[in-house]
C-alpha cells in the first residue's frame, strides 16, 4: 500500500505571486513564535508552540511563484512516545493556476496515518492551511499562534542553538 502524506489544497482569488510571499511568510499564518528566517534558501528557522511542540525546519527548495519545500531537520512533540515522528518529512507548496484563480496545494510529505500525531497534525494543519493562511493571502492578515505571555522559551532556544 502506498503511503498516503497529509494534503490540503485551498483556492483563492489572489495572483501566484501573493500566495508564494504569503507562503513564505509563517509568521503571518503559522506562529508569532519563530525564530530565524523563512523566506531565504539555505536558511534555518525554529517554531514552537509552548512546551508542546517545537521544530527545526529549512528551506530547501524556491521556484518563484510556484513552489516552496521545508525540510523538518529536527523535532519534538510532548505527547508522542515516537520523538523521531517528522524528523526528515517535508512541507511542499506547490502554486498553479486554475482558471482565473490560484490554487495553493499543501503536502507534508512523510505525515503518514501511522503517526502517533497524525490526527492532531492533521487538525492543525487543516486549520493552519484552509483557515490562516488562506486568510492571510485573501485579506492580508492570518491567524497564527499570538506571542502568549510565556514569551519564546529561552531554554528550548539554547538547548536548539537558536539566537534569542
Amino acid at each position: 500500500m502506498e503511503k498516503q502524506d497529509y494534503t490540503t489544497s485551498i483556492l483563492v482569488e489572489q495572483d501566484p505571486k501573493a500566495a508564494f510571499e504569503a507562503i513564505s511568510n509563517f509568521r503571518g499564518w503559522w506562529s508569532e513564535e519563530i525564530e530565524g528566517q523563512t523566506d531565504k534558501l539555505g536558511e534555518v528557522f525554529v517554531y514552537h508552540y509552548k512546551d508542546v511542540h517545537i521544530c527545526k525546519i529549512k528551506l530547501i527548495e524556491m521556484d518563484p511563484y510556484k513552489k516552496l519545500v521545508y525540510e523538518v531537520l529536527d523535532n519534538q512533540f510532548s505527547f508522542t512516545k515516537d520523538k523521531t515522528e517528522w524528523i526528515g518529512t517535508k512541507l511542499v507548496f506547490n502554486i498553479s493556476t486554475e482558471g482565473t484563480k490560484t490554487k495553493v496545494k499543501f503536502t507534508h510529505q512523510g505525515l503518514v496515518p501511522e503517526y502517533e500525531c497524525y490526527k492532531v497534525c492533521q487538525d492543525a494543519w487543516g486549520n493552519y492551511i484552509n483557515n490562516s493562511l488562506y486568510s492571510l493571502i485573501t485579506t492580508g492578515k492570518g491567524k497564527p499562534n499570538p506571542k502568549d505571555a510565556d514569551g519564546f522559551n529561552a531554554e528550548l532556544a539554547d538547548k536548539w542553538k537558536i539566537k534569542h
